[in-house]
């Protein structure tokens, strides 16, 4: 299982980006994909996720400013970031979570771990 994230890059205040997250492998079904983001001198945080039955959960600093979606059929997540402000810099974090794969002998095996992809740069300028 391999998390893609890209959409990352340099954008004013007040502007916007959208990050795309793509998973790659055997999964039959996610649970819960999502995002992350670690600024300098900062711990991990929770950006935003969505369920595979469609709830989200926002951060509060970005509720009303970035949007959470996925495509189920595509194994992908989105997240639309309007409104930027400085304080969002960061490398943000695909996150998956409760997959449900696969075997090449056909069995369907559902795990608990965590997947997090390589991050992707978000800078915004003041």
């Amino acid at each position: 299982v391999q998390l893609q994230a890209s959409g990352g890059g340099l954008v004013q205040s007040g502007g916007s980006l959208r990050l795309s997250c793509a998973a790659s492998g055997r999964i039959v079904r996610i649970d819960d994909m999502g995002w992350y983001r670690q600024a300098p001198g900062k711990e991990r945080e929770l950006v935003a996720t969505a369920t595979n039955g469609g709830g989200t959960n926002y951060a509060d600093s970005v509720k009303g400013r970035f949007t959470v979606s996925r495509d189920n059929g595509k194994k992908m997540v989105y997240l639309q970031m309007n409104n930027l402000a400085p304080d969002d810099t960061a490398v943000y974090y695909c996150y998956a979570h409760g997959l449900t794969t696969l075997t090449p002998t056909g069995e369907f095996v559902v795990d608990g771990e965590d997947y997090w992809g390589g991050g992707t740069l978000v800078t915004v300028s003041s």
